[in-house]
């Protein structure tokens, strides 16, 4: 049996969703207009990631949901899964980064702004499930990579032309 000492990290993919405990580390990539909702608990080192992809599962076109896809399951079904791997409930906080408008577009639809939408539904449903939001990288227009580790609770954030930042 080989122990691995390094961090290993859990990669979720876009409209998925894992939990992990220190020493492991979790990542995502391709954060558009996508949201990417961390949600951890500081004192028992658990966190768990949500790459939500869209604001409401009324836009759901088919019978069978994506619970991760979107930021109104998403974030509910990610609470339950934290929960479920030892999280205590009042001490849930999230970290949230992503939302970016990726095109500029010269139509007012609010159906081309779904990187917004996505802060605004990500928000709304943290909100109604008192979880605080301790740090926030949310909007402009370039792609984003996060990972956050459990162990410090700090979430690096890699955006494209920006550089990196740690919150």
């Amino acid at each position: 049996m080989i122990v691995s000492h390094g961090n290993e990290v859990v990669k979720v993919g876009i409209a998925q969703m894992d939990v992990v405990k220190t020493p492991k580390t979790i990542r995502t990539s391709g954060l558009g207009s996508c949201v990417g909702v961390i949600i951890y608990d500081e004192s028992k080192k658990i966190a768990g990631l949500v790459h939500v992809m869209l604001p409401d599962s009324s836009l759901g076109r088919t019978e069978s949901i994506n619970e991760a896809k979107f930021a109104d399951t998403g974030v509910v079904a990610l609470v339950n899964l934290v929960k479920l791997q030892g999280a205590g409930s009042f001490k849930l906080k999230a970290k949230i980064a992503g939302g970016a408008q990726m095109f500029q577009f010269t139509s007012d639809k609010s159906s081309m702004r779904i990187g917004p939408r996505n802060v605004e539904a990500v928000k709304e449903q943290l909100r109604k499930l008192k979880i605080p939001i301790i740090a926030e990288d949310t909007g402009g227009n370039s792609g984003r990579t996060i990972e956050f580790n459990p162990e410090t609770s700090m979430l690096n954030i890699r955006t494209v032309n920006r550089g990196v930042s740690d919150i």
